[in-house]
């Protein structure tokens, strides 16, 4: 079953996995869906209908806004943010308040496996690809490719990483190899492929966090 520490707040029907454990303070909103062992840190907020897969971490105080869609193994770091909106306005031009009918919501989405760093911003709508790693700082205003390493305000690639969340040594001119496992990727412009796997590529992803006090 999950865990749900008292000071959290969690809808009725927001939908937790088994072993996922909700930290103090945590916000998660109405019809959120949240996967098998993710792991939620103090502060953080989950919006509405937002979908999580299995052993997702949010670190503590993250802003994971609705429509947000995060596939397994997503890592979201401390403070980060989701955005939401094309174009933010508390008021119409006649100067009323903005409902929630008022605008149309946008979300991110982040593929299996990648990591966002503290404090980065991603803007949406915009899709962080597959063990792709943002990092810290960030802001990121376009796609980023599988695999991955974006740095800079904006955020535009600066390397390769691999699964491991190491960067990627260079081989020849289109081949890249993981100092940490031995993976060997092939590069075709701005995509990168992998080529081979390891046996350590199908450990049990680790589900605990650094933060989980109070």
């Amino acid at each position: 079953m999950a865990r749900v520490q008292a000071t959290a707040d969690v809808a009725e029907d927001a939908q937790l996995g088994e072993g996922t454990s909700i930290w103090h303070l945590a916000q998660v909103r109405e019809g959120a869906i949240l996967g098998q062992n993710c792991v939620i840190g103090r502060g953080a907020y989950v919006g509405s209908g937002v979908r999580m897969g299995d052993n997702c971490k949010l670190q503590n105080y993250a802003l994971v806004y609705e429509p947000a869609i995060l596939e397994d193994g997503v890592f979201v770091g401390p403070s980060v943010v989701f955005t939401n909106d094309h174009y933010p306005r508390s008021i119409t031009p006649d100067g009323q308040l903005k409902r929630g009918d008022d605008w149309e919501a946008v979300g991110v989405t982040v593929r299996t496996g990648a990591s966002i760093g503290a404090r980065a911003v991603c803007v949406a709508p915009v899709t962080i690809g597959a063990w792709a790693l943002v990092a810290a700082g960030s802001v990121v205003v376009k796609d980023v490719a599988d695999f991955a390493l974006v740095a800079g305000v904006p955020a535009k690639r600066i390397g390769w990483v691999g699964r491991a969340g190491v960067p990627l040594e260079q081989t020849a001119d289109d081949r890249w190899r993981c100092p940490q496992t031995g993976e060997l990727y092939a590069q075709d412009n701005e995509s990168l492929t992998l080529l081979t796997s390891t046996p350590a590529s199908s450990e049990t992803p680790d589900t605990s966090m650094e933060t989980t006090t109070s």
